[in-house]
């Protein structure tokens, strides 16, 4: 058996059901190989009382400190966080909260190798236990984890530490891997892991049925994401707007859902677009499968898993040029890539609308995409840094209190 120890500070829980979804499908997919003992270490940051007592934060002390999550054991180490500090001090924390639940696990059992599933503060803090317990690393680079913590000067510093440190480097995208070499890393030592579909979820199916589920008449645009500067929804709101008859769904819940309001509110087309807040991704596909289309304006992605699901669905995708939208859209079928603008979004929605791809075209773009794919691969990659480490029965130092 590979004894595996997943870090990551991306995972659902109760209070955040779909957060870091796409992590927690990939981990229950390496945990169901039959060669794999996987377990899982997702660290919570919090902030020192009283500041732990805001409505934000109140939450995670209802938290079990472990259990089984769709059949994988997790444990929720707290780790403390200090506002206004740009993150310098989140590794360390996490390495720190990490250990004293790691050292009576690796006594027991040691582990074979860290899989670290997001880069920061996952990938430093899998570097410190990598050393204290004489195991390799792997670390995972999905997008915002390289190009905001990569680049902010607080933690730039730690990211390309890591980066360099690390036994192996995964990226979802090919654009994501060069822009991890070009903080200076040895680009042959990271390998692409594009994300899985689950296509029992995300599937073609009857369009008009969908939409009349929802209550839709009438061309349908869609977009997901947090409701965060990053993810422009602003600008496909001022799209949709300028679109006669055509209606918007955004799903995703953030910061900027009062400024966003107020732009719809101002745009003449407060009937047409909605903001759904945080939907259950079991109930994306209903979404998907209504849309005509699915528009989303990220100024930086790796490679987003709500294309690849939109996609799957048979809805085209109208997306800039961020991360890996040129390894996804590369034929007409699959939508169009764009200037970040409201104007482009509006002109390329408006010839999709008009000249749409057939639904099945649409879908085979992404046929290489799956989760058996995905958990094959990164068993073979943790398995090979694995190698002739595994095992080293290194004693794991005094726990860190």
């Amino acid at each position: 058996m590979l004894r595996v120890l997943t870090l990551s500070t991306l995972y659902p829980d109760a209070t955040r059901p779909n957060f870091g979804v796409f992590v927690e499908r990939q981990t229950r997919g390496l945990a169901a190989h039959p060669d794999v003992d996987l377990t899982v270490v997702a660290g919570i940051g919090t902030p020192p009382w009283p500041l732990s007592n805001h409505p934000n934060y109140l939450p995670f002390a209802a938290l079990p400190q472990q259990e089984e999550w769709n059949d994988v054991a997790v444990h929720r180490p707290r780790f403390t966080v200090f506002p206004g500090t740009g993150g310098r001090f989140h590794a360390a924390a996490l390495a720190r909260a990490a250990a004293r639940i790691i050292d009576p696990l690796y006594a027991a059992q040691p582990f074979d190798v860290i899989d670290a599933e997001f880069f920061f503060p996952d990938g430093p803090a899998a570097i410190v236990l990598g050393k204290r317990y004489g195991i390799p690393v792997s670390i995972k680079a999905r997008g915002a984890d390289i190009h905001h913590w990569g680049r902010t000067p607080a933690t730039a510093g730690q990211v390309r530490d890591a980066a360099n440190r690390a036994d192996g480097i995964l990226a979802v995208s090919e654009a994501l891997a060069d822009d991890i070499a070009a903080l200076g890393v040895n680009r042959d030592k990271i390998a692409v892991h594009r994300t899985g579909i689950d296509r029992t979820l995300f599937a073609v199916r009857d369009r008009a049925a969908a939409k009349a589920a929802l209550g839709i008449t009438g061309p349908l645009v869609i977009s997901t994401g947090a409701l965060i500067s990053r993810k422009g929804h602003a600008i496909v709101i001022d799209a949709v707007a300028a679109l006669p008859g055509v209606s918007l769904l955004i799903a995703g819940e953030g910061p900027e859902r009062a400024a966003l309001e107020t732009r719809i509110a101002a745009s003449g087309a407060a009937d047409r677009i909605r903001l759904l807040g945080s939907v259950p991704h079991r109930d994306l596909p209903q979404l998907m499968n209504a849309a005509d289309a699915m528009a989303l304006a990220s100024f930086s992605e790796g490679l987003a898993n709500a294309w690849v699901e939109a996609l799957a669905s048979g809805t085209p995708v109208v997306i800039p040029n961020a991360g890996g939208a040129r390894e996804l859209v590369t034929t007409p079928a699959a939508g169009g890539i764009v200037a970040r603008n409201a104007e482009a979004f509006a002109r390329a929605l408006s010839d999709l609308l008009a000249h749409p791809p057939a639904p099945a075209d649409t879908a085979a773009t992404v046929s290489a995409y799956s989760w058996q794919a995905n958990c094959d691969q990164l068993y073979a990659h943790l398995l090979r840094l694995a190698g002739p480490k595994r095992r080293r029965l290194v004693p794991p130092p005094q726990s860190s209190g």
